[in-house]
């Protein structure tokens, strides 16, 4: 009886470690502190409604906070990956601390889904960035659609100002090269930081060479401070800013000052202003409508998106990786690996996604449109 019993138990011990290894393990790091909070708080929001299930299998999510800091997002990263042992990795919010972490996701051959814009995070693809995915549009594909606004409305002549980090850096070089193909001139280049209390000898500067429009390449609540001093300081021409700026707390900070801001954003963000025909609407408004049930009516960003969409090219990419092998093994990561390198035609809230081996994004002119801040609201630019 003790000899059946002790069978019994070890019988049990086995199954529960098969169960413990069957669960798949998702990392997340983001922004819900510091500066990149606006950005980072919805993404954190939406982590919340994302599948606890998928293929059978049990989802479990480990939800860290890196502060806006880079190092730290670092160090949570090395954490998730050698003591929680995750299966993936989705973060971060800043495309600084997405580019940090790419040596993390490689050396460990863990696959990370990132939610910031930044083109240099899967592009150049190499034997690193093999391993990283985003959900994000492209600077490109952004900066295209400004330019093809600004065009068709005459403008000639720009003064641009960016983040002095990756992100405003990726943004220059992608709308330098674009403006050059239009025939537009950037006639002023400066830079701040998001920490930055005062940006006025930058603007002056910016004003000074007399443009048709000025850019604003940042992202968050801290773009509102180039916007405000440029109108505190008489600029009454038309201020593009980036999609980084798509959320309410901007709108909150900006205040009047926002009027008239133009902007490309995914379609989410005016997802009940599309028409029917519109490949996205259906699938944007699936997590607008999940959102604002749990988080209240007009709460919806982009930046939650870009979360919700980590969570469906997992759902899209997972069955097909538990094929080949079981969650927490290495050849689980490189089967998921291979398997959002796969995906194809799928809709999520930013756009459709095909991916392939050298591009891990995957995404097209469907996941972009322009809109302008019209009393205090965003509006769609027919």
């Amino acid at each position: 009886m003790k000899l059946r019993h002790t069978l019994l138990a070890a019988i049990g011990l086995a199954f529960a470690a098969t169960a413990a290894q069957a669960e798949i393990k998702v990392g997340v790091v983001l922004s819900a502190t510091g500066p990149a909070a606006s950005l980072g708080i919805p993404e954190k929001n939406s982590i919340s409604l994302l599948p606890t299930t998928i293929g059978g299998e049990t989802v479990s999510y480990i939800v860290l906070d890196d502060a806006s800091d880079t190092t730290t997002a670092v160090k949570n990263a090395r954490k998730l990956v050698a003591e929680d042992k995750v299966d993936v990795i989705i973060g971060s919010t800043t495309s600084p601390a997405s580019l940090a972490m790419i040596d993390v996701a490689a050396e460990t051959q863990t696959p990370m889904i990132s939610m910031a814009a930044s083109a240099r995070i899967v592009s150049p693809m190499d034997d690193k960035k093999r391993w990283i995915f985003k959900t994000p549009q492209n600077d490109q594909q952004m900066a295209s659609a400004i330019i093809e606004h600004m065009s068709a409305n005459n403008i000639k002549k720009v003064s641009f100002i960016g983040f002095a980090n990756a992100y405003g850096e990726g943004w220059y070089e992608q709308f330098k090269k674009l403006a050059e193909g239009a025939g537009i001139e950037i006639v002023a280049n400066e830079r701040f930081n998001p920490a930055d209390t005062s940006v006025t000898g930058q603007a002056l500067k910016l004003m000074s060479v007399k443009p048709d429009a000025v850019f604003i390449a940042g992202s968050g609540t801290p773009s509102a401070l180039p916007q405000k001093t440029l109108r505190e300081r008489g600029y009454k021409g038309p201020i593009y800013q980036t999609h980084g700026v798509a959320n309410n707390d901007f709108l909150r900070i900006c205040g009047k000052d926002c009027e008239g801001t133009l902007l490309p954003v995914g379609p989410v963000q005016m997802a009940r202003s599309l028409p029917d025909s519109h490949p996205v609407k259906a699938s944007a408004l699936t997590y607008v409508e999940k959102y604002e049930a749990a988080n209240g009516a007009g709460s919806v960003s982009s930046f939650g998106a870009y979360a919700w969409d980590a969570g469906v090219l997992l759902q899209a990419a997972v069955p097909n990786a538990l094929k080949a092998a079981k969650p927490g093994t290495a050849e689980f990561r490189s089967a998921l690996r291979d398997a959002l390198e796969g995906v194809k035609e799928v809709a999520g809230a930013t756009g459709i996604y095909s991916m392939s081996a050298e591009d891990h994004l995957g995404l097209d002119d469907r996941s972009r449109v322009m809109i302008e801040i019209r009393n205090g609201t965003w509006s769609l630019l027919k």
